[in-house]
């Protein structure tokens, strides 16, 4: 290798001294290529770490929207039996239960205006039925909601209004219907104002829902139904009109093979006459979901939630109280977690690399001693040395950081097609391990420039 150096001083020896380090790069591409091998694979599993991480916390995000924001969802547990009368203690004698009314709208309009952090509050009643349009038959489920519902769960409209007031006192016979009702009973018409037969009521369509994406899979695990496919009616239209659980009747006692005893007008006990399973599900709702103002209010609402419930239903815990987005965020803590993990050793084989960079760059100086005396001699300076070597291991690093961001967001796609796991590549992780790959060049490039700058000339011209 020939040198020539170029008189004066300023960015003009910097641009020579960074040619040569090009150069010397370029002649030895195999040992280059073979040193940035730990910052490419150590930068490409940071880059598919954290579009793993970015996949998850969209998902968690999702997740979260599905479910709403700051609600507590409440529902019934019912006996195998389906009863609330007698059960039997350890020893086998039979034991009289307290009795419970369920889950009724009753709790829902006392949680309404006794909870003060409570801003909004959907009591909920599904019936699986059938559609008849046309001539048409299709399965579909009836829910009955209030305004509520579509504030807690986010949902719009395509088209038309959301329920009147005087609908939801009077148990109007109206229906708002999800998009995928629509495409197979209206696809050809407005259904705006049209009438359709649920069950054996029928209904007049005030509104259409908007679509809304849904990952059937996992709003199942959520306890979320598919907000597309429903039919929604006024509360009190589905519990006047269709059926009401907590209505109590001599048919229905007789179906569940139970007697009820009436003191003073009022009811006091349930016992069984019938050895047989009752499917009967006495609980007036399905689920009343409470919206919280503020998430800081969580744990405290719970807790009032289930205190008060338990005092209405005569400290009988037949209900389960959750919440779905304190349960999600635990699980992005435990994702956070292990992707933490996952970076950390993507991180160490970054440091690994980094070390191979300057194992290599010692190994180089050494090599190149006479080099370097020869540069000393035609009039490079100390720090046109040190600027040289530093500059190898920066182009080393660098070109490793852009092959590693290749890589990764190659790696990233194919986890994502091969596993079905959600990748998401952003800029900001881009930056992130090109920086990485920057710096880990500077720190472990330094100390083999130092020990090239500090070579003896002399000694170095005499160096076999």
């Amino acid at each position: 290798m020939k040198f020539k150096e170029i008189p004066g001083s300023g960015y003009q020896r910097y641009l020579h001294a960074l040619n040569i380090a090009v150069e010397a790069v370029v002649a030895n591409r195999v040992r280059s290529m073979l040193t940035a091998l730990g910052i490419i694979f150590g930068v490409a599993a940071v880059i598919s770490m954290m579009a793993i991480g970015n996949g998850a916390r969209k998902e968690i995000l999702d997740q979260i929207k599905l479910v709403g924001v700051n609600n507590i969802v409440i529902t019934p547990l019912v006996d195998a039996t389906g009863q609330r009368g007698s059960d039997q203690d350890g020893g086998g004698r039979k034991m009289q239960k307290k009795y419970s009314p369920g889950l009724t709208l009753e709790d829902a309009e006392s949680i309404r205006e006794i909870i003060p952090t409570v801003t909004r509050v959907s009591p909920e009643v599904a019936y699986d039925s059938h559609v008849i349009k046309g001539g048409k038959q299709s399965p579909a489920k009836m829910i009955g909601v209030t305004n509520d519902f579509f504030e807690v769960y986010n949902l719009s409209l395509f088209s038309g209004t959301f329920f009147q007031e005087q609908q939801l006192i009077s148990g109007s016979p109206v229906c708002i219907i999800g998009p995928s009702v629509k495409s197979r009973f209206f696809s050809q018409e407005d259904p705006i104002g049209k009438t359709i037969k649920c069950g054996g009521i029928w209904l007049t369509v005030i509104g259409v829902l908007e679509t809304r994406a849904l990952n059937v899979e996992k709003s199942k695990d959520l306890g979320v139904s598919d907000y597309n496919d429903h039919i929604y009616a006024p509360i009190q239209t589905v519990l006047l009109r269709y059926k009401d659980r907590a209505y109590i009747n001599n048919a229905s006692l007789r179906r569940s093979g139970s007697s009820v005893v009436f003191f003073d007008g009022g009811v006091t006990s349930f016992s069984s006459t019938s050895a047989g399973s009752v499917d009967d599900n006495y609980n007036q709702l399905d689920k009343i979901v409470v919206q919280v103002s503020d998430s800081r209010y969580l744990n405290v609402t719970t807790d009032a939630l289930k205190n008060l419930l338990r005092r209405r239903h005569q400290q009988v815990d037949d209900f389960q109280v959750s919440v779905p987005e304190l349960l999600l965020k635990q699980e992005q803590r435990t994702k956070d977690i292990f992707n933490i993990v996952l970076g950390v050793i993507a991180g160490i084989s970054l440091v690994v690399g980094g070390i191979g960079i300057m194992n290599i760059m010692l190994a180089s100086v050494m090599e190149r001693t006479k080099e370097i005396g020869i540069r000393r001699a035609t009039g490079a300076t100390r720090r046109d040395v040190a600027f040289q070597f530093l500059s190898e291991a920066i182009i080393i690093s660098l070109t490793g950081g852009v092959i590693g961001i290749v890589l990764g967001v190659i790696f990233a796609v194919m986890i994502n097609r091969t596993t079905g796991i959600l990748t998401i590549v952003t800029p900001f992780s881009i930056i992130v391990s090109f920086g990485v790959s920057a710096f880990i060049g500077i720190m472990f490039g330094y100390m083999p420039a130092k020990r090239a700058s500090d070579q003896d000339p002399v000694e170095s011209l005499r160096y076999e």
